[in-house]
């Protein structure tokens, strides 16, 4: 005969100890899966120099809204290169200023968290492999030799709000984790899909980033669904409005270039609005971009009316995905 325990009849104690099990499996994925950016990337290697096989920095259509404008593909190689190299650049180091961000904050978040809480191993794990990745990022920086900022100035003022977010805030917190992860994750993914040509060194970095980003990213999305349920209706209420804010703010501050860049190239400005904001193609991509939170989002219960017209409202409404990392698809039932 089967012995009946609390969690079979306490369904609050049966769901937390669900969220044990899913993070002790991202635990132990942590440590039997796990990259050294110095031990798997062959950085001495010649082809893996930054000017060896220079065509191979042109942007990726697949995974660049600059790399298919008429704007860009008119240009002469040699120029497309230069944007390229310092695009991709420019991202790494975005990459590595987001990572020290959630870095900082589940930092803050662990301090607090109580003995035998299972958020304490798994994110102990994580912060060891961003950490790895803020030096792959910046390797690769380095590697490519262009004094890149990252971030706008504007934006990097972020900084000084993380931590009092992360320990009052975490919810909210882990929403702004996501902002930053889901659109890097997508792109990577999408060019690592579609088999594009483009130099070692950026696929090297990409493939260690899509593979240790899946458990971070699937942390995220456990760590919401176990906690904002437990939130009372009128913090549930502000969470669903926050949540698509959230989501544009972090997601134009992670691929949005700073002015710099535009300057650099001498971009007209019809083109960067067209590349990112104007243009029917740059809105439906950046709303691609949170297919994954939407369908979270409506798991969690943040979907309602209100918060619904605030996903609009931003124009990053639109399908939720089946399941998470759903390649793009038509045909996918949207958000009534």
């Amino acid at each position: 005969m089967s012995t009946i325990t609390d969690a079979d009849r306490d369904p609050v104690t049966a769901q937390a100890a669900e969220y044990a099990r899913r993070l002790l499996l991202l635990s132990e994925g942590s440590v039997d899966k796990h990259f050294d950016p110095f031990d798997d990337i062959d950085w001495d290697n010649p082809d893996f120099d930054a000017e060896a096989g220079p065509e191979r920095w042109i942007l990726p259509e697949s995974g660049d809204t600059v790399a298919r404008h008429p704007w860009y593909k008119a240009l002469p190689v040699e120029r497309r290169i230069a944007i390229g190299k310092y695009r991709q650049a420019n991202i790494a180091k975005v990459g590595l200023q987001f990572e020290s961000l959630l870095i900082s904050g589940m930092v803050q978040h662990t301090f607090g968290l109580p003995n035998g809480s299972p958020e304490f191993r798994y994110c102990s794990h994580e912060m060891i492999e961003e950490h790895n990745h803020t030096l792959m990022f910046q390797e690769m920086v380095n590697r490519i030799g262009i004094d890149v900022p990252g971030m706008g100035p504007l934006v990097r003022q972020v900084r000084h709000i993380v931590v009092p977010m992360a320990v009052f805030f975490p919810n909210l917190f882990f929403m702004a984790v996501l902002a930053g992860e889901e659109p890097i994750d997508h792109i990577q993914k999408a060019v690592l899909r579609s088999g594009e040509q483009v130099h070692p060194i950026m696929r090297g970095v990409m493939a260690i980033h899509v593979a240790e980003e899946a458990r971070h990213i699937s942390f995220a999305h456990n760590f919401l669904e176990q906690h904002v349920p437990e939130a009372n209706p009128v913090n549930r209420m502000v969470l669903s409005v926050a949540m698509p804010i959230v989501m544009w703010i972090g997601g134009r501050a992670i691929v949005t270039p700073p002015r710099s860049f535009f300057r650099e190239f001498d971009i007209p400005d019809q083109v960067r609005k067209d590349l990112f904001y104007r243009s029917e193609e740059a809105k439906q991509v950046f709303a691609d971009y949170f297919v994954d939170v939407r369908a979270l989002a409506e798991r969690i219960g943040l979907m309602n009316p209100i918060s619904k017209r605030v996903w609009k409202l931003l124009r990053i409404d639109g399908p939720t995905s089946r399941y998470r990392s759903e390649p793009i698809r038509t045909g996918v039932s949207k958000v009534a």
